[in-house]
């Protein structure tokens, strides 16, 4: 006879083994819509993970060549009238006794054609003073023998700049530039250097942005250092052979005019605003000579630190220096200056509506405007703010 207690591990056993089937058969499809469920999401959002991921990497492809194809553009638009400068100096080569033996120097540069009739634009340094010969090699590989210099700034002016004439083309049209607007250049805007790189590649093509503006350096050549004033800072490569080539905004308009690179750094160049020079442009092109405009002061660009010094009551502007600063005058004698009334102490803080700032030096203003041009000038003298109206003259020869 069995009693309760010895039934009860019997009666357990079987609710175990005997389950509902209607049930189970529900719990299993409801475990495999959710498993369904769940998979078709993750593979949805795989599926649209992969799609954003190739889409953005096509929109990437898409602007990279775009903006190849920008440059390429820019390079066959500006190329042909890109030049390099191939140029003979004569050297003397003195021994330890002073006696001395000539040779002939061989160096190059580039050079921008600014009219159809064969007006170069380039650096003073590119073509020294005692050159003898001078030629051109255009973008197609065609040398030109018969190349004029029309004229040089002054070794100690602070814009580097020459200008030379193709006098025989030989027959070959002629490509022009077109000049932009430099003012209208920011930090970040992106560039391009054109350039007989390294003397011997040319047309040499690279590409940066705007790094800077208003930058003043101290450059070091075969004459000697020169400060130059308000150049653009690049980060386009450019090297030696550079000089006197395009800096082309993005419309492929020449916006500056290579001119340094600085030797213990990298990927820093110097380049002065096309603006600065359309003065000279426009004498060139007009009478086939090179007539610098100048007011005839000597002066110091301010600075906080400078103004302190000399107690002035601005902080920007350019200070006509005082006589015992120096032996040479403060203003030139027969100068407009002179003609105008300046003075030592004078401090002149427009031409125009123009500000003079550290982005706009009054010999880079002054430079943007022909000989005759007749500007105004407001400068402070013993605190109080005057204008008076000057013409400019051209510099002297001495």
């Amino acid at each position: 006879m069995q009693t309760e207690s010895s039934k009860q591990p019997e009666i357990v056993k079987r609710k175990h083994r005997h389950k509902n089937p209607k049930l189970l058969g529900i719990i299993l499809l409801l475990i495999t819509m959710l498993s369904t469920g769940f998979l078709g999401g993750w593979l949805g959002a795989e599926s649209r993970s992969q799609t954003i991921s190739t889409s953005n990497r096509e929109a990437q492809t898409a602007i990279i060549s775009s903006e190849s194809q920008v440059i390429s553009d820019i390079a066959e638009t500006v190329g042909p009238s890109v030049v390099s400068v191939n140029v003979t100096s004569r050297e003397v080569d003195r021994s330890f006794f002073g006696y001395g033996e000539a040779f002939d120097q061989q160096s190059a540069g580039t050079g921008v054609i600014i009219n159809n009739e064969g007006v170069i634009i380039t650096n003073r340094h590119v073509v020294p003073a005692d050159a003898t010969k001078v030629s051109v090699t255009l973008a197609d590989g065609t040398d030109l023998e018969n190349v004029e210099v029309l004229g040089r700034t002054n070794d100690n002016d602070s814009l580097d700049i020459a200008f030379l004439k193709i006098t025989d083309a030989e027959g070959k049209m002629l490509t022009a530039a077109t000049l932009g607007d430099s003012s209208k250049m920011v930090v970040g805007d992106k560039v391009v250097a054109i350039g007989n790189a390294l003397g011997q590649f040319q047309n040499t093509v690279t590409t940066g942005i705007i790094s800077g503006y208003g930058r003043s350096i101290t450059a070091a050549g075969d004459s000697g250092a020169e400060t130059l004033l308000n150049l653009f800072q690049t980060d386009a490569a450019i090297n030696q052979g550079n000089s006197g080539g395009p800096l082309v905004n993005i419309s492929g308009e020449v916006i500056g005019i290579n001119t340094a690179v600085a030797g213990r750094a990298e990927n820093i160049g110097f380049a002065i605003p096309i603006n600065d020079v359309q003065g000279l442009i426009k004498s060139v092109l007009e009478t086939g000579e090179l007539r610098r405009p100048y007011l005839g002061v000597r002066y110091v660009s301010l600075t906080d630190d400078i103004a302190e010094e000399f107690k002035l009551p601005v902080k920007r502007g350019a200070y006509i220096l005082p006589e015992d600063r120096s032996s040479q005058p403060s203003i030139l004698p027969d100068s407009p200056a002179a003609a105008a009334g300046l003075s030592a102490g004078d401090v002149i803080t427009k031409v125009n509506d123009t500000p003079i700032n550290e982005d706009n030096s009054l010999t880079s203003v002054l430079g943007r405007f022909q000989v005759d041009d007749t500007v105004q000038l407001t400068y402070l003298r013993d605190g109080k703010e005057k204008t008076t109206d000057i013409t400019l003259k051209a510099v002297p020869e001495e």
